[in-house]
């Protein structure tokens, strides 16, 4: 096991080593950013503020860029996992007021 892999793409499941995970850096394979709460141990979709941390700031964007103090890399992928159950019940919910 190389101990320089830290985690994975939340995107695309790539291995990320600790370099990959600045403000500005972006995933090798699919160019998306790699420090971002999709990419962190603590991101819990089914929580408040999608987060396991209670004392981090809210983010709005989960998919971009940001400053929280509580990032630690992942190596649970959950590529699009929560975003498909979340398109599904906007689906669900337009298909309701469809006549």
């Amino acid at each position: 096991m190389n101990d320089a892999i830290k985690g994975k793409c939340w995107q695309c499941g790539t291995d990320l080593e600790t370099g990959d995970y600045g403000r500005e850096t972006n995933c090798r394979k699919c160019g998306k950013p790699t420090r971002v709460c999709r990419n962190c141990r603590w991101y819990a979709p089914a929580r408040p503020n999608q987060c396991q941390e209670p004392m981090a700031e809210p983010v709005m964007e989960k998919e971009k860029p940001n400053f929280c103090g509580f990032f630690e890399p992942t190596s649970e992928v959950m590529m699009g996992e929560d975003a498909t159950s979340a398109d599904a019940m906007r689906q669900a919910a337009e298909n309701l007021f469809k006549h």
